[in-house]
């Protein structure tokens, strides 16, 4: 079988990782949230690890670049999901954390990424 390149970066495997950990989070969310919160943090914690691949997929540096700020984007948009989430209660104040936390690393990484692309301009 194949391996993309994508699919060799640490920072995918955290966001792969980072996505699965949404999902079963979410399980707990209300019932009336299906097509509210719980959509969107799934689809935003699920983009970060789309635009990583979409990136590497590019030919320019600076298209790549782009889609690393797209999926730091991702990250941003999730952050504030969460702090929705415990706003609302759905999550507890240590899960508030350790996913804030997972997302502190994933924007880093994601960050560097993009840095160590932008050299290559």
């Amino acid at each position: 079988m194949y391996i993309y390149s994508f699919e060799k970066l640490e920072v995918w495997q955290l966001a792969r990782k980072f996505r699965k950990e949404i999902y079963e989070l979410v399980k707990k969310f209300p019932k009336e949230e299906i097509y509210g919160l719980t959509s969107q943090i799934k689809r935003s914690s699920s983009s970060i690890g789309d635009c990583l691949a979409e990136g590497t997929a590019r030919i320019t540096s600076k298209d790549k670049a782009h889609f690393m700020v797209m999926s730091y984007s991702s990250a941003i948009e999730t952050i504030n999901h969460i702090i929705g989430a415990y706003d609302l209660n759905y999550i507890n104040e240590i899960e508030y954390l350790l996913f804030r936390d997972k997302l502190e690393a994933l924007t880093n990484k994601i960050n560097a990424l993009r840095n160590s692309i932008l050299k290559t301009l």
